[in-house]
């Protein structure tokens, strides 16, 4: 049987983590240059907001409340019975 050699991060075309990625449990460190266990090209997946591999940050949910006018609230109501 033939033994493969381990192939590293940087020969599969992975590519280094940015800034956004500090503090992420999926980095791997090789031959001093840290790479992202999880996805090949980091950069990428900071581009449109957050990255959903990170787990060092977490996304903000806002909660809007919005003001309900009870008299019309009660009009709407009332036409849907009719």
């Amino acid at each position: 049987m033939q033994e493969q050699a381990a192939v590293g991060y940087g020969e599969r075309n992975f590519k280094p983590v940015i800034e956004k990625c500090e503090g992420c449990e999926r980095i791997v460190e090789e031959a001093g240059t840290q790479f992202c266990k999880s996805y090949m090209v980091p950069e990428s997946k900071w581009r449109l907001g957050i990255c959903n591999f990170a787990t060092h940050a977490k996304p903000e949910i806002t909660v809007v409340t919005v003001k309900v006018n009870p008299l019309k609230a009660a009009k709407r109501a009332s036409a849907k019975n009719k």
